[in-house]
Parts: structure tokens; sequence; C-alpha cells
């Protein structure tokens, strides 16, 4: 059974006896170590058995089939059997690449088993320790930082002389190549052949005589000192294709190792490389094969290395062939969990592990700098482990570009972070872990050499602010990654730890080990438990940071963009011919004035041209004027930051338009537009979603052209916003300015001070959103967004009809003279009803019920303009109401009918319900009135205008709402009392003129009287209609004198004396009314000659007309005497007739006294209003009760 690979292996796991045993825990000479590994990618061929060689075998001569490739072997060949143990210096960083979904988060360290194997021995061995560490996350990662080679190298190429003076002027003054002796090499020599040997199988271990003493005395082929030498790449490579080929070799960093394992030792977790061969035979699938010279014996450091292989490939058991001068002796099988017993050569597994845990506590504790290259250096023989930061080091003295880690560990952060990207929704607290990782990239890379890599790691960082989200303020939406492991800092200073826990001070050291990060002053140290593991977890400072606002978040996306939009400027190569522009100079934002402005007519044209071009996107060849070659990654990349630069300066617009600051998202807006002009000219195809966001921009502008055409008033203040630029700004369209002249859109986004040809633009911005919707077939998939558009070119339609209806009223009151409608008026009707009707259409297509319903309002309002203009200009003496004025006004009644129509019902919408019902009355109760007041005579029977006029008070009456409690219920008490005043009049009038039929006389009476009364009892409801109670009173008074004068009877007579006396005795409360205003007055007029008076201020509400009250006081105070008079007379002649005492005399005597203080008062002249007031008051007081009385009597 195979195992699966790690995601991102290289190729696929063959080998099957190399299953391994996850999670086997070995128990080691009483000490319990939990070891488990995992294959995770193997290029080795499947075991072969190992075949055992007969005694006395010469393993000095080679094998028939020595460095020779074999199909057992498989590819690898001599990479398994005679690979020198020398690790490559960026092993580490091909496993990272190929297993990136480890690197970062799940494994602690990635390293060649050789050195993890050095590192655990340091405590057991003399030899010298020299390793690179870098950080990634909360991965380590080692190499073998080999300093001869290292030296060998700056002394041809110069390239790490700072680090060679460093490490003369510090560690080994004296330092000189060390050569290989040449039982280093007879070893290799004698192994390798051991190895060809033992897989040649049945009877081919015959020794092939050597023509040449080289293989027993020279280096092994391939094996040569030069050929050996790990090949280092150049600090200033670039990699060809890095963005589109993650999978691919960079800088020649190859995961050479024949297996990738991961390996988990107690709790830490490692991504190790191993090459050892293994092979099949014995009790278990698996063995490791070793060769020993039997006189010399094992040792602690040989029994370590057998060990750590076996653990690290879970390998169960070990072979050992013994030779005496290359003579095979014999062979031993020993099990893995048996090694640190053997004689000579025990060790405790436990100190292991400690060791192990200790070491990955130090490194972790100090190298804590990402994208640093830090030094791990043991001198030969020293007791003392050294840290120092290389970068650091190398930054003092020449440029960084000199450290050759440069560039892998800007490209591993690179690609970690890429890796989290693709995964970036899944979960949003990576935020913070991958803007750290692309910050600490670009920390390492020269614009120069590096403007691929900018240029992406720039949009990558600008991608993790989400624009098109709902903004969250709080800092949950990002949560801090806790005190996980994963948290890690980039500018972190180290803590000392306490004492006992082993310090990582330097302050007790000689004074030149001061350049070092930290020390551990001797190897005995990491033998003891938890020595070395960090009391204190470092700090985490990669949390996403939190925008204090929209703005802000904006702003960080567009220093990314621009700092991308850099890296892709400077890398292409610049055409001669291409205008100079200078980035500090700020390109003017043209600012329209109508005077220079075509007008609606210029815009038809701009967007007649606008949408031409939108249409070519399907066809058209586009091509960028700096010389970009469609398909380059500079061509990629520059698109996506243009689209990102829009989509923040839309963002923006959309912000500022909330706080309604309306210059500045116009500014914005702009800006969008011109990054969206940019990409179209350099994209050949438009995606749906872009034209979609074009879309959104277009109606976004239409909103703030609209916005600015409203609050005309602060005009000058939107201009200071709008011609306000940023550095960032300029920059950003000082790049669009190399590819496109950004002015496809300008007619959109002009400031103009003319309010009809702003609210053309907008209406124009909704109309080319509504156009991209449907060429672009964009409508089915986006119905929300065709709904918004519809909406508002629905609104801003209304708006320019309302516009123009205004005007058309303003022209009309202008015109005094002339009574023919001019054409301008015409025009305006015309202009204003057109857009009104598409505004319907609109709404109509979308169902908006409601909106439909107020453009059809408005549209009975153009008719009542249009009836208004056509009124005679003569004067009203010869007026009449013209047929023209009843036209309109029909049209007008139609229209809030229709409108009435769309609501279907008031619940639909109550306000807009209960408006065009006060409309549809109004218009039907001025209608009345203008065929009451200017009967058209000329051309009709009086009967006809009467029954005209009746219909439509009555009509006016239906939909006059005066039950539903409301702001606009006084309105429709007082409009239904005036309506039923004005036909009771009528009707009186008719009573008084009409002469014969009666039966029609009868109902003339009887509708007179219906209509007064229910007037009455309206216009008692208004507290402010005292002067309209009077008058209809007195109207009810004059039709009782018209009655009384027909009436033959004296007991008929009286009772109609009578109600009309009650009638004026009703009116005491309309006086009051009256007087209280006037006392109002009164004191008003004292407070204001003496301030210093504290008087109550006035609660009158309405301004009392004194010349109407005057006029009906006189007239109220000759028909009382009138009535009185009469009442008298008839009283006194009933009485003469019957004789005796009864309670009429009563009533006679205080009408007789009422009378005669009636007519003192009004003989004296000199009363004022409000004693005239106050003496009315005081007579119908007296009155009240014998009015009361003497209805009684007569009854």
């Amino acid at each position: 059974m195979e195992e699966p690979c790690g995601a991102g292996a290289a190729a696929p796991l063959r080998g099957d006896a190399e299953e391994p045993k996850q999670g086997s825990v070995l128990f080691l000479g009483g000490n319990e170590v939990k070891s488990s590994a995992v294959v995770k990618y193997s290029s080795a061929p499947p075991q072969a058995a190992f075949a055992r060689l007969q005694e006395k075998t010469d393993l000095k001569l080679p094998p028939a089939n020595w460095l020779r490739e074999s199909a057992k072997l498989g590819p690898a060949g001599t990479t398994i059997l005679g690979n020198s143990k020398k690790s490559k210096p960026f092993s580490s960083f091909g496993m990272a690449y190929d297993f990136i979904d480890s690197v970062g988060n799940d494994v602690d360290v990635v390293s060649d088993s050789e050195n993890i194997k050095k590192l655990l021995k340091i405590p057991y061995s003399k030899s010298h320790v020299s390793m690179a560490v870098h950080r990634i996350g909360r991965t380590l990662l080692l190499d073998e930082l080999d300093i001869q080679e290292l030296f060998m190298r700056s002394s041809q190429t110069g390239d790490w002389t700072w680090l060679k003076e460093f490490y003369q002027r510090l560690i080994d003054q004296k330092w000189q190549r060390k050569k290989k002796s040449k039982e280093h090499w007879y070893q290799k020599a004698i192994l390798s052949k051991f190895l060809y040997y033992s897989i040649n199988g049945d009877g081919a271990a015959q020794p092939v005589p050597s023509t040449s003493k080289q293989h027993q005395e020279g280096p092994v082929a391939g094996e040569s000192d030069e050929a050996g030498r790990a090949s280092w790449p150049a600090p200033f490579e670039m990699p060809s294709s890095l963005s589109e080929d993650p999978g691919a070799s960079n800088q020649g960093l190859k995961n050479d190792f024949v297996r990738n394992i991961l390996w988990t030792f107690e709790d830490i977790h490692m991504l190790v490389g191993s090459n050892m061969p293994i092979f099949g035979g014995g009790r278990y699938p698996a063995v490791s094969l070793r060769l020993r010279d039997n006189n010399k014996p094992i040792n602690v450091l040989t029994g370590i290395d057998y060990w750590l292989d076996n653990l690290i490939c879970n390998v169960p058991e070990l072979v050992m062939c013994f030779h005496v001068n290359g003579i095979v002796q014999k062979y031993e099988m020993i099990k893995t969990e048996d090694i640190p017993n053997l004689e000579n050569s025990n060790f405790s597994t436990k100190v292991i592990k400690d060791i192990a845990q200790n070491i990955l506590s130090f490194l972790k504790s100090n190298c804590t700098k990402e994208g640093h290259t830090y030094w791990l250096f043991k001198a030969s023989g020293s007791d003392i482990v050294k840290l120092y930061d290389l970068t650091t080091l190398c930054e003092e003295t020449e440029d960084k570009y000199q450290n050759p880690f440069t560039m892998p560990v800007a490209i591993l952060l690179y690609k970690v972070a890429c890796n989290m990207m693709l995964k970036k929704n899944q979960n949003k607290k990576h935020y913070g872990t991958i803007r750290t990782l692309l910050l600490n990239c670009l920390k390492l890379l020269d614009n120069g050499r590096h403007p691929q890599i900018i240029a992406s790691a720039n949009y990558m960082l600008s991608e993790l602010f989400q624009l098109d989200e709902p903004k969250k303020e709080d800092s949950t939406d990002f949560p801090i990654n806790g005190n996980s492991d994963e948290s890690y800092s980039e500018e972190e200073e180290e803590m000392p730890d306490s004492d006992e826990n082993g310090s990582y001070s330097n302050s007790s050291d000689p004074p030149d080990d001061n350049k070092a990060v930290a020390i551990i002053k001797s190897v005995g140290e990491l033998s003891v438990p938890e020595k070395y593991k960090s009391v204190h977890r470092i700090r985490p400072s990669c949390a996403f940071p939190v925008c204090h606002g929209t703005e802000e978040r904006c702003r960080l996306v567009l220093n990314h963009v621009l700092e991308g939009l850099k890296s892709v400027d400077s890398s292409v190569k610049k055409e001669g011919d291409l205008p100079a522009a200078d980035p500090s100079t700020p390109i003017p934002l043209k600012y329209e004035d109508e005077s220079t402005s075509g007008g609606p007519e210029c815009l038809e044209k701009q967007m007649a041209l606008f949408l031409d071009k939108m249409g070519s996107f399907q066809k058209g060849k586009h091509s960028s004027q700096s010389g970009m070659i469609p398909g380059s990654w500079q061509y990629k990349m520059k698109l996506q930051l243009i689209l990102k630069s829009s989509k923040a300066y839309y963002v923006l617009s959309d912000a500022a338009m909330i706080l309604q600051k309306y210059g500045r998202a116009l500014r914005y807006i702009k800006l969008a537009l011109q990054c969206h002009d940019t990409y179209c000219c350099l994209c050949g195809s438009m995606l749906p979603e872009v034209l979609m966001f074009l879309c959104q921009c277009l109606t976004l502008c239409g909103d703030i052209q609209l916005m600015l055409a409203q609050n005309a008033n602060n005009r000058a203040a939107y201009l200071e916003e709008y011609n306000y630029q940023t550095k960032e700004d300029q920059e950003i369209l000082h790049s669009l300015h190399r590819e496109s002249r950004c002015q496809v859109f300008a007619w959109a986004t002009d400031l103009s001070t003319d309010l009809e040809y702003q609210l053309s633009v907008s209406c124009k911005c909704y109309e080319a959103a509504y156009e991209i919707l449907l060429f672009s077939n964009l409508k089915k998939e986006n119905p929300e967004q065709h709904i918004q558009v519809l909406k508002r070119m629905g609104n801003i339609r209304n708006e320019i009809g309302v516009f123009y209806m205004n005007q058309a009223a303003a022209v009309q009151t202008e015109r005094v003279v002339s009574k023919n409608v001019s054409t301008t008026e015409q025009q305006l009707w015309k202009k204003s009803f057109s857009c009104f009707e598409e505004g319907i259409q609109n709404f109509e297509s979308i169902d908006d019920a409601t909106n439909a319903a107020l453009l059809l309002c408005n549209t009975g309002r153009l008719m009542r303009i249009c009836a208004q203009a056509h009124c005679a200009a003569e004067g009203d003496f010869k007026r009449e109401f013209s047929p023209e004025e009843a036209l309109y006004y029909n049209k007008a009644i139609d229209y809030y009918l229709k409108a009435l129509r769309s609501l279907g019902k008031r619940d639909v919408h109550p306000a807009v319900w209960d408006s065009v019902n006060w409309e549809l009355s109004t218009t039907y109760f001025t209608m009345a009135t203008l065929q009451q007041d200017y009967a058209p005579l000329s051309r009709k029977a009086q009967e006809q205008i009467e029954k005209e006029v009746s219909e439509a008070m009555m009509k006016s009456l239906k939909y006059c709402d005066v039950d539903t409690v409301s702001e606009r219920q006084p309105l429709c008490q007082y409009r239904a009392a005036t309506i039923h005043h004005r036909l009771a009049s009528m009707y009186h009038s008719c009573l008084r003129n009409q002469v014969g039929d009666e039966h029609l006389r009868k109902q003339h009476r009887v509708l007179a009287d219906l209509h007064y009364s229910k007037a009455v009892r309206l216009f008692q409801l208004l507290k402010d209609a005292p002067c309209e109670f009077l008058r209809v009173q007195l109207e009810r008074v004059a039709f009782a004198e018209f009655q009384m004068a027909s009436q033959n009877s004296s007991a008929g007579k009286l009772k109609t004396l009578f109600g009309a006396l009650d009638i004026m005795t009703k009116t005491k409360g309309a006086f009051q009314l009256i007087r209280k205003e006037l006392v109002a007055e009164s004191e008003q007029i004292s407070k204001d000659r003496s301030p210093a008076e504290g008087v109550s201020p006035s609660d009158s509400s309405v301004g009392l007309n004194k010349e109407e009250v005057l006029k009906l006081l006189s007239i109220f105070e000759s028909r009382m005497s009138f009535l009185l008079l009469q009442s008298i007379k008839l009283l006194t002649s009933t009485k003469k007739k019957i004789g005796g005492i009864n309670e009429e005399e009563v009533v006679l005597k205080t009408n007789k006294q009422v009378y005669s203080l009636l007519l003192r008062a009004t003989a004296n002249k000199g009363l004022t209003l409000l004693e005239r007031t106050d003496l009315i008051l005081n007579l119908l007081e007296q009155l009240a009760p014998n009015s009361e009385g003497s209805n009684r009597g007569i009854q």
C-alpha cells in the first residue's frame, strides 16, 4: 500500500516496503521516546533484498556494477549509494518549496537529516557546527553553512568578504583551507563498493580487477573535491517564471532527497530529507545496512547516528557488516531499540529528547526576525555555541544582497504567503500572518532586481483588505492569533529568561562576543531537561491592522497598488515618444463652466462615443502606449493593480457620498473611472464582473451629480474638495497616463455650475449604466442592479421633469401683460412631460407602483400649471372659465385617477395615497370654484354650469378625507366646510333668482339648508376660522329673512324670526375667538412698547383680518337690529290680540332692552373693535335664554 503524497509533493511515492508505521512508540532502555514517521515523498525504487557477502570478500576491489545505473536502483542510482553525506547549502528550501503547505504552520523544523543529527550530537561531539537558520512563521529552516566553501568562493568572487573578515576577527584568526585526509577518501570508497556488492544479487559478487590504483587511493569518481563541493547560486539570479509555476525549482534549489519524511519526535514536528539506503530482507520489511571496521569499536556518536537514521526512516533493524582492512568478516543484526544499549555506545534516549527540545527552544526564542539569516556556530573543540544575525552584520558592512540566502528566503516567504492566500477565504485569522510574510519578503527585495515579486506581493497585500465587504469597525474581524506558536514577531526584541531556565544574556562574555544574538555557554546545558524551555511566548505582531474607517482601509490598498504600479512601470522599457510627465506635478482636473460646456446636446455626442467604445470591446484591438506586451507579467499585473485601485476609489467615493462630501465623492469616482478607462484601453475583452463594476461606478457617479445639483448652495466647498489631490493619487494617475489619455468618462465626472447640465449628466450616467446591463446581457444575472438603475433613471427623470415644470411656472408668473402662452413655456411643458412619461415607464417596468403614482401625480400638477397658463388675461369682470382650462384640469384629473389606480389601495403607501387624494380633491375644487366665480355663460346655460359645479364640488368632497386623523385633517375639514358653504350659497342664490317650478324651489331650499348646517358643523370644529363661521351664520340669517318675506302668518314669521335670532346667539363662540385674538394682539403691542414689563407671549395662532371683522360686525349689528325690531313689532301686535301676561312678554321686554342697548352702541362711533365685540357678547348673553324660551313658546 502506498502512502499518499503530501500537498506539493514533487512526485508520487514509490516503494511498497517503505510504508511507514505511524505513531510507533519505542521503549528504549527504560526511557520512553515517542517517534513516528510519515513518508511524504519517495523517489526510491522498490526495496531490493541485500546480498550477504561471503567472508573474505575484498571490498577494496570494485564490483562489476560499480557506479553504473541499474533497474533495481531506478533513476536515483548513484545518488543513493554513492552520495556524499555533505548537505547542499539550500536543501531545506527545496523541501520547503515542495511542501509549502507545511511551512509556517504545522512543521517546527525543515532540514536535511544530517543537520538534525549534527545538532543532536552537539553535547557529545568536539567537531565544529556551522548552520544557517531562517524563520518562516513558526517553522525554522536549517542548512549547513560550510564556512570553508564560502571562504573559497569569497577568494574567487569577493562575495562573502565581510563574513570572512568577521570570522577571522572574532573566531579563527589563522583560518586556512583544511584538506580532507586520504583515510577519509579510502573509507568513502570501500563503503560505496560494499553497497554496490550488496545489491549485486545472485552470484554477482565477483570482483572486477581494477586497471588503475586511482580507485583505491584517490577520491571516488564524481566525488572529487571540486565536484563534491556544493554549487552556490549567484546572489542576484531572478527566477524566470516565479508566479506562473510555483512547483518550478527556483535558483536551482531542488529537492534532491530520495525521501522526504514528516518525522515527529516527541512534540517536535520535522520535515526531514534523507538519502539513507534501505534494503529488504531479514525478519522485517526494511533494514539499514552499515559497514564497520572490526578494529574500531562503535562509539556514542556512531550509535546516535545509526539510531536517529533508523528512527527518521522508521527502519526497525540494522544490519552491520564488519571488515578488517577491507576484507569482510561477519554480519550482525541489531534492533533499532537496542542501538542505545550497545557496548561502548551507551546513551540515554531521554537525554537526546531533552537536547532536541532545548535546541529548538533556544533557536525559536532567538531567531525571531523573519527574512533574517541567523548563523549557529560552534568552533571545533569548543563548548560554546553562538548565534549570530548575519543579516544585521551584512547590512552594517555592505549591501544586503551580498547575502546569497536573501533571494531564496524572499521567494519562500512569498510562496508561503501565496499558498495561504489561496485559502484566505477559509480563514481570515491568517490575514495578519500573510501580511507579515509579504512585508518581510518586500524588505528583502530590490525593485531593480525583482520587480515581478514586488508587484505581485504588493497586489496580494492590497487584496487582503476586503473592499467589497461591509466594513466592520471592530477588531474582531481580524482576530489576533492569540498565544499560538504561530504568532511571531517581525521586529522582536528578545526577553531574557530567568537564570534558572538558562540565560540567553551574554553580559558575562568577553567583549568581542557582543555581536552574538545569543550564546549557549556550555554544551552540557543542552542535556539538562527543559533548561532552555522559553518561559515567554513571542509577542504576536502579525495581527491584521485594524483600520479606523473606510478611508484608511482604501488608502492602505492604494499605497500597495502604487508600489506595485511603480514596480511594473520601472520594469517596462520606456518608449522615446512617451509623453514626459512629472509625478510631482498635479494633473489638472477639468472644471466645467456652463459657458464652455456644450449642454445636454454635447453630452449626447459624448455618451454616444462612449457607448460606441464600449461596444468595440467585444472586437477591438487595444494596445498600451508604454509598450507593454499583452500577455507579459507586467501587462497582467498592471491590469490587476489598476482594477484594484479603481475599486478602492469607488469605495472612497461611496464613503464620501455617505458623509455628504459630494465634491470629494466626485473626485474619487473620477479617479475610479479613469482607472477603469485605462483598464479598458489595455484589456481586449471585458469580463462580466468588470462590466458590472463599471455599471456600479456610473450609477454612483449619477447619484453624486444629482446630489451636487440638489445642493447648489455649497458649490464653492464642493469645488475645493474636487480640486484637491494627494501625492499618491497624482502618482497613480501618472502611471495610468503611461497607458491611456483617461478621457472616455470626462463627460460624466466634470463639476459644472449649471443645474440643468448636472441633472442631464446624472441622467446620462444612469442611462450608460443601463445600456451596459443591456448589451452585456448582465440584466438577468444581476436583477438587483437592474432594478436599482431603473429606479434611479425614474427618479432623475422625475427631478428633471420637476425642474422644467418649475421653470415653466416661473416664466408664467413673469408673464403679466401678454395674454398668449409663450413658445418657451410650451417647450418647457413638453420637456417636462416627456421626462415624467419616461420616468413612469421606468417605474412601471419594475412594478414600482408607489413611485409611478408619484410621477403621475407630478404630471397632474404639470397639467394644472398648463391650465393656469391658459386663464384669460382680461379684467376679472369680463373673465370666463375657458375650454382650454377645462381641458387641462380634466387631464390633470385623469393623471391623478391613474395614480390612484396604480396604488390600488391605501395600504400600499398611505402617505402617497392621501397626497394623491388631496391633489385630486384640490383639482376638482379649483375647477368648480373657477366655474362658479367665472361662469362661462357665453357658452353654457346657468343650470348646466350649476350642475357641473355641484358635481365637481361633490367629487372634491369625495376625495377630501375629513375623518382620518393626520396633519392634513384640519385642511380637509376647512376644504369640506368651504365646499358646503359654496354649495349652500349657490342654492341660496338659485332660490332667490328662480321663478316658477315650486318643486325645484323646495329642492334648492332643502339643499341650501343642508349644506349651511354641514358647513357650520365643520367650521365649529376649527378653532382658527371665526370669520368664515360668522359669514356662514350671517348667510343663514339672510336665508331665514328671505324665507320670512314669503310667509304670511304672524306665527310662521315669529318662528322664522326666533330661528334667525337663535342662529345669531350661536355665533357667541366665534366672537369669543375674535375677542381672544384682539386681547392677545393688544397685549403684544403693550409688550413691544414697554419691554421691561413681563407679559406672557401671545398664544395667538391666527392673525385676524381686522377689515373683515369690522365688515362682518357691522352686518351682524344691522341684521341683529333688524331682527330685534321685527320681533318687537310682531310680539306687540300678538300681545294686543291675545292680552294677558305670558312668556312672550318676558321675551318682548328682553328684546326691547337689547334693541335699545344695540341702538345706543351703534350710535356711539368712538367704540373700539374690542369694545364692540364685548358689547355683542354681552347682548348675545342676554338674548340666549330668551331665544330658547321663545322657541319653546312658539313651538
